[in-house]
Order: C-alpha cells, then structure tokens, then sequence
C-alpha cells in the first residue's frame, strides 16, 4: 500500500511539472517589433515680449541721494510703462532685482571706494508685441539707463506642441506599417513611446535705436526711435516610437 501510495505522488508531482515548465517558456518567447524617429515643426510668429529694463543711480559721497535720485527716475519710468500695457490681457511690469551698494576700485593690491550704485530692474511682459519699442522710447525718456535683454516668445507653444506630436506620432505608425508590410508583417501594438518638444528662436530679438527723420521741432520731442526685428519661433517635436509586429 505504501509502494502504491508513493508511486502515486510521484506521477502526480510529474504532471504537475509539465504545465509549470510550459508556461514558463512561452514567457520568454520573444516578440518582433520595428522602432522608428519622426519629427514635426512649424514656424510661429512670437505675440508675448519680456523686456528686462533697468535704472542705476550713482553718489560719490551719499547713498541715500543716490536713492532718492534712483526711486524718483524708477517711479516715472513705471509710470509711463503701465500706460501702454493691457493688464485685461495678462500684462504686467514687476520689479526682479533691487540692489543699493558702495564700488571700489583696485590700485596697487588696495581697495579704494569710488562711489554708491543704487540699481532697479523691472521686467515688462506683454502680448502688445507692437508697442515694444514705444515702451523701450517711454522708458529710455523717462530716465531708464539700461536695456538689459529682450525675449520673445509664444503664448499658445503648449497648444502648438501637442498638435506637433500628434502629426510625429502619426507619421511614426505610417512608418512602421510601411516599413513592416516591406518585411512581410504587420504591426500590432506599441511597444514604447518617448516624445519631446522644444522652442527655438529662429532670429534672436534684437532692438536698435535708430537716427528718425525728422524736423529740429520733432527731434526736440523725440530724438530716436526702437525698431524692433521680431523673428520667428520654431517649435519641433520628436517621437522615438518602437511597435510590436508578427
């Protein structure tokens, strides 16, 4: 009885092995599949500006005058900046950077003081796009002594970037189907999909003053006028996509 009964846990042991040992291997099986790199991009009018805009006084003896004189000149300066800005339309001027502090300079290995510097910096950001050089006129007018950076850009990029990788990811599967039906397959799934989407500034923004044609009378008024060259922005997307095929 004991002989039968181990026989018996031996065969069942046995056919209970089988099963185990297929499934294991019909998960490794692999599986084919075809990867492909699509790109898409257009080019977009930029319709926001950020103009960093700065204003520095100096004293060879008092840092309050020097800050009196800098708050002043600031104040007029973002006055006449707030009348050419839409804040109905996500305009605003902020202030980024505020620094008051004596300079030296350096002779003979010995640190001599030579005056107080009292800087404002502001950031106008507008979709005004052609008001940029006025505002660059009323501020430079006002008393604003330095034009740091222009930067232009595009408010609708994520709209645009999504449309972009929709067109590579469908640019993708039409090339894998192609590519698969050329090696007598056919696609049947998405293994992998990675996508990215950048800007670049085709043109970078540049602003100049330039000489205007005028009479003495309005040379009075208005010596110079910004010409600002707007340029592009390029947006692209790129999708690296890998699909299973049989």
């Amino acid at each position: 009885m004991k002989k039968c009964f181990l026989i018996a846990l031996a065969l069942a042991l046995v056919a209970g092995f089988v099963p185990i040992s297929a499934k294991a291997v019909s998960d490794t099986v692999e599986r084919g599949f075809i990867s492909v790199n699509t790109t898409a991009n257009t080019e977009i009018t930029p319709d926001v500006a950020d103009i960093s805009i700065a204003v520095k006084t100096y004293d060879n003896k008092s840092l309050q005058k020097a800050t009196t004189e800098n708050k002043e000149i600031s104040e007029r300066v973002l006055a006449s900046l707030k009348t050419l800005i839409n804040t109905s339309n996500g305009d605003y001027v902020k202030t980024i950077n505020y620094s008051a502090s004596p300079l030296y300079t350096y002779s003979n290995n010995k640190r001599n003081f030579d005056k107080y510097e009292v800087s404002n910096t502001v950031i106008v950001h507008t979709k005004s796009i052609d008001k940029v050089g006025e505002m660059i006129d009323k501020a430079i007018s006002s008393g604003a002594t330095n034009v740091d950076n222009l930067a232009l850009s595009v408010s609708r990029y994520d709209d645009e970037c999504n449309q972009l990788l929709v067109k590579a990811t469908q640019k993708a599967r039409s090339r894998a189907d192609l590519l698969a039906k050329s090696a007598l397959t056919s696609v049947t799934g998405v293994r992998s999909l990675n996508v990215s989407c950048s800007a670049n500034n085709s043109v970078t923004p540049q602003y100049r003053m330039l000489a205007a044609n005028m009479g003495s009378a309005d040379m009075e008024a208005k010596s110079t006028s910004t010409s600002i060259e707007k340029g592009i922005v390029k947006v692209y997307a790129t999708v690296n996509a890998t699909f299973f095929v049989k």
